[in-house]
């Protein structure tokens, strides 16, 4: 089983930053947190809390710091190919998140599409709203994401 990542942010316009990481293990295990805001990321979409329900203030209040969250994804990461569905965002708001970290990203990061075969990406979108359901996620959160990714890629592989 791949490590999946997922990274929810502020909005996906310009200025938008990363809020929240999370990735499910190999053994399905699951780890995330919600990230401070850093001093200059001012910019919110309040269209993007409507998806994932985090408000700016729980980040001020339960945030950790992105050194924090950066040190912590490259223990656990170190050395890994990690994959996400959205490689665009995803990689974008990590960069940002490990500047201002000030470390460098000890592990790889690719799209998800590289290891779906086309039978896989057939009945993807079905069998990801059936793990939704089946895993009772109803917002975008990064662990619960990075989760039902994982598992989809698990049940569409055994096809």
């Amino acid at each position: 089983m791949p490590y999946i990542i997922d990274v929810e942010a502020s909005g996906f316009g310009r200025g938008s930053y990363p809020i929240e990481v999370g990735f499910a293990r190999p053994d399905g295990s699951v780890f995330s947190c919600l990230i401070r805001p850093e001093p200059e990321w001012e910019h919110w979409d309040d269209s993007a809390e409507l998806v994932h329900g985090i408000p700016r203030a729980k980040l001020l209040e339960d945030g950790r710091s992105a050194r924090e969250v950066a040190e912590k994804l490259n223990d656990e990461l170190r050395g890994e190919v990690v994959y996400t569905d959205s490689w665009g965002f995803d990689s974008t708001w990590l960069s940002l998140l490990f500047y201002h970290a000030g470390l460098s990203q000890l592990f790889r990061l690719e799209t998800l599409s590289k290891l779906l075969t086309e039978k896989q990406t057939t009945i993807w979108g079905q069998v990801k709203q059936q793990v939704a359901l089946d895993l009772n996620i109803d917002r975008h959160r990064a662990g619960p994401d990075a989760r039902m990714l994982q598992r989809t890629f698990e049940l569409t592989a055994a096809v």
